[in-house]
């Protein structure tokens, strides 16, 4: 603290984030004390993400709300997925608002209303998806949130609890589709912007602070429930529901990776129906891998499947000779890896997950 003005609560909001900064460095570095130098570094930079995605956010205003890209690859927090497009923004419950977009050749939109319940913990209050929203001809869309349902058109009603809204489209190859848009608007005159409120700047800096210092936590427990054991998949039950602003419709396996120089770990099994599927690897600091320059993800589409199955190769390089479909570690010994089922018309079966030698592959087919 800096003692300057103890009467003024944005200075001590601000002190009290930048003292944030500080406690979650230490605890970054107490964290990443056993790891690699690239590691030890690759954990601050997802601090540094974190920091960055909210910073993104901070300035919020639910009179004239943004629909704010999420999840840029130099945003990205806590388990970000490159193969969605996603749009976030502060909303109140008892304003109207207008949403229209276009939906590029996304396979699958999504708008959800979230109430915040926890932390960084939310449950979902209200749901529209592409296959009730009137997409026209270019595929073009427009939804009507809060108030009373409009006479004609696509309408979402706003829970009284209801603080943030989402919007996702789901691709199926990000390389090759067109990728759509979204804006949002207000449908009351919300009058002229007040000037700012203290108290509420020292709250919104006081709820960024805690966050950021919470991260080096997130990324600790995460990455042991992963290493316990490590090698196998689980199903991912807590992010049920649209727990943690996620899309309620999905189901979610997870496992974690440990290898050795020249191990690969090979995922296979059989797929269940469902409206989309993907794969992706992460880092145990809960960012995807550089999706920008290696194949670190998969979806329906681009996957090989085989008579309804899939197999999949984790490993540092890709093996000389094998089935299915390689995933770049970037030699990481130790990653998360997740699968996303959306609408699955049954429960999907846990994979076959076995650790080998790369070499081994060449004559395992």
């Amino acid at each position: 603290m800096t003692g300057a003005a103890p009467d003024r609560p944005e200075v001590a909001a601000w002190d009290d984030f930048v003292e944030s900064l500080r406690t979650a460095g230490e605890q970054m570095a107490t964290d990443t004390a056993g790891l690699d130098p690239a590691e030890q570094a690759d954990g601050y930079r997802a601090l540094l993400r974190g920091v960055a995605n909210q910073l993104g956010r901070f300035e919020i205003d639910r009179e004239r709300p943004e629909l704010v890209p999420f999840n840029g690859w130099r945003q990205k927090f806590l388990m970000d997925n490159p193969d969605f497009r996603y749009w976030v923004a502060d909303i109140r419950a008892d304003r109207r608002y207008r949403i229209r977009g276009n939906r590029g050749d996304a396979v699958f939109v999504s708008v959800t209303t979230y109430a915040r319940t926890q932390g960084l913990d939310a449950e979902a209050t209200a749901r529209l998806d592409s296959d009730v929203i009137s997409f026209d001809a270019a595929g073009n869309f427009e939804v009507t949130l809060g108030g009373t349902a409009p006479p004609q058109g696509d309408w979402l009603t706003l829970s009284d609890r209801t603080t943030v809204l989402w919007v996702r489209f789901f691709h199926e190859d990000v390389d090759a589709d067109r990728l759509g848009e979204c804006t949002i608007e207000p449908l009351d005159d919300p009058g002229p912007t007040a000037p700012p409120d203290p108290g509420r700047f020292a709250a919104q800096l006081g709820r960024m602070g805690a966050a950021t210092q919470f991260l080096p936590r997130i990324f600790t427990t995460s990455a042991a429930s992963d290493q316990d054991p490590p090698n196998e998949i689980r199903h991912w039950s807590e992010m049920a529901g649209g727990s943690v602003f996620t899309e309620p419709d999905i189901h979610y396996l997870r496992g974690g990776w440990q290898l050795e120089d020249g191990e690969a770990l090979v995922v296979e099994g059989d797929l269940v129906a469902c409206r989309y599927w993907n794969i992706l690897a992460y880092s145990r600091f809960l960012n995807s891998l550089d999706y920008r320059s290696r194949r670190v993800s998969y979806t329906g589409r681009t996957a090989t499947v085989t008579d309804g199955r899939y197999r999949f190769t984790l490993s540092a390089r890709p093996p000389a000779s094998a089935a299915g479909d390689w995933i770049d570690t970037e030699g990481r010994s130790f990653g998360i890896v997740v699968m996303r089922f959306l609408a699955p018309t049954e429960t999907p079966a846990l994979p076959r997950v076995r650790r080998v030698r790369l070499d081994e592959l060449e004559t395992d087919q």
